[in-house]
Parts: structure tokens; C-alpha cells; sequence
């Protein structure tokens, strides 16, 4: 059987691979900042241990000041990884807030040598502390279900067995003990917190890697000079929806952007195609807004009043024919040209809708451009008899 020493190099041995799995991690793909801090956490963590495992040994107070000072820092900052992950917000103010009053209540009956309440207080703040990991880990759960709640649940039961040392050190009722705690509790708080590293390092594998895949699928479904979706996202959005009367698709189209291009440039094309997708991101009423290609955009309105659609597409038209886009010193001026159309009362399918659409915009293109037109009612039966009888 392992003796408790024994135990407590293992754990610290298994907190430093948990560290250089999570820095791995974080070196692939440092936009997730949250990786970071749980290492830094855990910098603390595992010199803690190892300075409580000479504790063990040697009892001086000093040591015992250090190692529960590292191990609740360690603890603060694993849980302001929690906040970090499932809120985005700085951990540093968090982080440093519950390190201060757990080390206000640990450290100095710890250096006044009641030594007894100072690791029933340790105890309690990291259980605390883990329970409030699990939390946010349980809250953001969403994101990746299995390996999150997985996460939640190993955080929440190393909080328990925390929890249990708390209670057998009052039960015993000695406030001085002169040594480290030596009872059943201890041992099985520390084979549980092997047990929840070695979970939380796995499980937080297959959360990166869903993340990582989520952000191919999101990078595969978005135009990457706009923002906006792109024509696959769109049809995956809407291709299985009937559009009604009250429901509405429009085509924009930049006119005679090939003379801009070959004029000006593509970088200033490639403004001026920005300049049309900021319009339309800000333009209130839009339900889904995309690229479909070059420099044409599609856009639906779910909620369309008779005459919304036509005075949506009217106002973007206008708003960016008065844009002035200055580019390398040289300012430009363009125009853009919308098809609309609507759907029928016993719904109609996308494709034809946006069909109809394209229709109208080759229409505003052919009656002048920097224009808006409007689909007949029945340009999607029309078009629907005209690919039967072909």
C-alpha cells in the first residue's frame, strides 16, 4: 500500500503533466486565453504540493504558511479559468480577490501555529472554490455537453472529498496538531484529486477539440472579407424554409464594380465590398444578411408589412450611394442596384424566392441601375413553369 507521501508525489507529478498537456494545448491555438490561466493555476498548485510533502516531513510552520498560500492561489486561479472560458471576462481581478481572503484566513492561524484551523480553513476555501469551478463549467456546459458536465462533476466531487477533510479534522477537535493530517479523509482527498486531474485532462482535450471544430464549421460557413454568412450558410439556413407573404428575399448588387476593380484597384473593390456589408450589418429589420459571391449579397426578412422590404432595400440604396470611401487618397463613390421579392400565401421554397429575386435585380440593373425593384407576385409560378415546360 502507498503511503501518504508517496500519494502526494504522485499528485504533484500528475498536476505537472496536467500542466504540460494544457500548455500544449494553449500553444496550438492561443486565442483561448483561458488555457493559460489554468496553467498558471496550476504553477501554483504544483510547487504547493511538493512544499506540503516536505511539510509532511518536517513541520515548520514557515513551510506550512507557503505551501496552503500557493495551493489556494493555485485554486483561485483554476477557478478564474472557469469565469474566463464561460463569461470571456479578465480573471486577473477575480483571481486576486478570493486569493486574499483565503490566505487572510488560512495563513495566519497558520503562523500563530494553530495549525489544525488553518488546514480546516484550507480545506473549506478550496472546496469552495472547486465547487464554484464546477459551476461555471456547468453553466457553459452547452458548448460541449459530455466533456463539460464530465468536468463539472470531477471538480465537484474533489470539492467533496475537501469538504470531508474539513470535517474530520473538527470532529476531532484539536486545534494544534504539530504535523500534517494523517486520516482516511486525506487519503482519499488525495487519490480523488488524481483521479479529477487525470479526468478534467482529458475531458478538456475533447472540449478544445470541439472547439476547434466548431471553428472550422463557423469558418467554412463565413465570408471571410466580410463577416457575413456565405451562400453555403445561407441556403443551410433557409433551403428547408417556406417563405409566405409576409416573408421576404433581397438581392443587392454593386453596379459596374468590374470599372472600380479595374480603375481603382482590388483593394479598393475590396472596400467598397466591406463598405456594403457594414450597411447591411447595421441595418435594422435584416433577419439573415450573406455573400453570395463577387459583389453580390442576399438578405432575408422574416416579418415583411406590405411596402418593409421595398423601404429596407431603399434605404440601404441610398445610404451607401451617399458614402465617401477614401482609399490610399483617393475617394470613391458607388451605387448599388436590389431585387425583391416576396413569398406566396401557401408558402414558396428559397430557391425559387431568390431566384425571383435575382430576377428583379436583373431587372434594376437593365432599367438603370441604383435602383429597386420589386418581383411580380407570380414571377415564382412563372418560374416554376418555365423550368416544367424546358
Amino acid at each position: 500500500m502507498l503511503d501518504y507521501r508517496t500519494l502526494l508525489v504522485s499528485l504533484g507529478v500528475s498536476a505537472f503533466c496536467l500542466l504540460l498537456t494544457l500548455l500544449g494545448t494553449w500553444m496550438a491555438r492561443r486565442r483561448d486565453g483561458f488555457l493559460l490561466t489554468w496553467v498558471c493555476g496550476l504553477g501554483f498548485i504544483i510547487p504547493g504540493i511538493f512544499s506540503y510533502t516536505y511539510y509532511t516531513q518536517y513541520p515548520f510552520l514557515a513551510i506550512g504558511v507557503v505551501c496552503t498560500s500557493l495551493m489556494l492561489i493555485g485554486f483561485a486561479v483554476i477557478y478564474a479559468a472557469a469565469v474566463q472560458f464561460c463569461r470571456n471576462r479578465a480573471p486577473l481581478k477575480t483571481a486576486s480577490q478570493w486569493s486574499l481572503m483565503s490566505i487572510a484566513t488560512t495563513a495566519t492561524p497558520m503562523a500563530v501555529g494553530y495549525d489544525a484551523v488553518a488546514f480546516i480553513s484550507l480545506n473549506v476555501w478550496a472546496a469552495s472554490l472547486l465547487f464554484a469551478t464546477a459551476f461555471e463549467y456547468w453553466r457553459g456546459r452547452r458548448e460541449a455537453v459530455g466533456p463539460l458536465t464530465g468536468m463539472a462533476a470531477l471538480y465537484a466531487l474533489t470539492g467533496v472529498s475537501f469538504i470531508l477533510c474539513a470535517i474530520v479534522l473538527a470532529s476531532e477537535g484539536q486545534w494544534i496538531l504539530g504535523h500534517a493530517p494523517d486520516n482516511w479523509a486525506e487519503n482519499l482527498n488525495i487519490a480523488m484529486s488524481i483521479a479529477g486531474m487525470t479526468g478534467v485532462g482529458a475531458m478538456s482535450l475533447m472540449v478544445q477539440q470541439a472547439r476547434i471544430t466548431e471553428h472550422h464549421r463557423r469558418e467554412s460557413l463565413t465570408d471571410p472579407l466580410t463577416g457575413l454568412h456565405n451562400r453555403r450558410a445561407l441556403f443551410e439556413l433557409h433551403e428547408r424554409q417556406m417563405f409566405t407573404h409576409e416573408m421576404a428575399v433581397i438581392v443587392f448588387d454593386i453596379d459596374r464594380f468590374k470599372s472600380i476593380n479595374d480603375q481603382y484597384g482590388h483593394a479598393t473593390g475590396d472596400a467598397v465590398i466591406r463598405a456594403l456589408a457594414q450597411d447591411l450589418k447595421s441595418a435594422v429589420g435584416l433577419n439573415t444578411t450573406a455573400r453570395l459571391g463577387g459583389e453580390e449579397f442576399a438578405a432575408v426578412v422574416r416579418t415583411a408589412a406590405p411596402g418593409y422590404a421595398e423601404w429596407l432595400a431603399e434605404r440601404i440604396r441610398r445610404s451607401f450611394a451617399d458614402r465617401e470611401l477614401c482609399v490610399d487618397g483617393v475617394t470613391v463613390k458607388a451605387t448599388v442596384s436590389a431585387g425583391i421579392a416576396y413569398g406566396l400565401p401557401e408558402g414558396q421554397d428559397f430557391e425559387t424566392i431568390l431566384s425571383a429575386a435575382d430576377g428583379a435585380l436583373y431587372n434594376a440593373k437593365r432599367n438603370g441601375r441604383n435602383r429597386v425593384e420589386i418581383a411580380p407576385i407570380a414571377a415564382g409560378k412563372q418560374l416554376d413553369g418555365e423550368r416544367t415546360s424546358a
